[in-house]
């Protein structure tokens, strides 16, 4: 056991290379990924080992409703507020966690079908780990979002962008990170667009989320944004042979993209939002 650890550690370091990292250590053991299966494409690709009854039954308390205590922090609280913002396209209600003037970096995070601001701020669901993004914003000088939209549609879509500048022009050097669950892969691919905003994307991070080729002429891929697809292989919504397959593309389309696919086998649609290592993988997009 000691060894596969040892190993899985190693492993992705690799995938996730360390330098000056952006977020520091917070509950790591806890949130790594499961041992690798296997690697593929130069090591951008990799599938892990998920197991349903160790990462959802193992990691909650009420399965899929509540994670056991380790694995929250509760006193992030204290820097989470629920506020609505004016903007150019309106009124923007979101949770907001950590600092805002002058914060290091912004992470996002768009709901899918069904879902709204509070998803993305429930300290229980997912194992936990919608809990971790907020302290990791909160501990080192960050600020995370979950805001609410109209629709999937440029509306929606228009009303994220001006959020998100409205908080960047607060903190001209930070940069955004953008993540996406399921159906809000439609409004990230849509930031892709927008040349205004794309430039100070830092990454884009596709959760059990959908394709967009168009992405292959957007502004975020020309300004080389990085992309982090996470995708659970018993997906029903997307399947995940679409996801690696476009996974492939941007990788064709431009050698040395720095594009990442983590396939978790046997996992499903919701997987990726449970499972994904928020502080490896902005770290490395951070590091790009």
């Amino acid at each position: 056991m000691m060894r596969l650890a040892l190993a899985t550690a190693i492993f992705a370091a690799t995938l996730f290379p360390a330098a000056a990292e952006l977020l520091a250590p917070s509950k790591d053991r806890l949130f790594a990924l499961p041992a690798t299966i296997e690697t593929s494409d130069d090591g951008a690709r990799i599938v892990v080992d998920y197991q349903e009854m160790r990462d959802i039954n193992g990691r909650d308390e009420i399965p899929e409703r509540r994670a056991h205590a380790a694995y929250v922090d509760l006193s992030v609280r204290r820097a989470q507020r629920d506020v609505t913002v004016q903007t150019p396209a309106g009124n923007v209600a979101h949770v907001a966690v950590g600092k805002v003037e002058g914060t290091r970096f912004i992470v996002a995070y768009l709901h899918g079908q069904g879902g709204n601001r509070r998803q993305g701020a429930d300290d229980f669901t997912f194992g936990g780990n919608f809990n971790r993004i907020k302290n990791l914003a909160a501990q080192n000088g960050g600020l995370y979002l979950s805001p609410d939209f109209a629709d999937f549609g440029t509306t929606g879509a228009g009303q994220v962008a001006a959020l998100l500048k409205t908080y960047a022009n607060a903190a001209p050097q930070a940069p955004i990170f953008v993540a996406c669950g399921s159906a809000g892969g439609a409004i990230c691919w849509q930031l892709a667009q927008d040349g205004d905003l794309a430039p100070r994307l830092g990454g884009l991070l596709l959760l059990g989320s959908h394709w967009d080729e168009g992405f292959l002429d957007s502004a975020a891929f020309r300004a080389r944004v990085p992309v982090y697809l996470g995708h659970g292989s018993r997906d029903r919504v997307f399947p995940v042979e679409r996801q690696e397959a476009f996974f492939r593309a941007i990788r064709a389309a431009a050698p040395g993209y720095p594009a990442r696919f983590v396939r978790f086998e046997t996992g499903s649609h919701g997987t990726p939002i449970r499972m994904t290592d928020w502080r490896a993988v902005i770290n490395w997009m951070s590091e790009r």
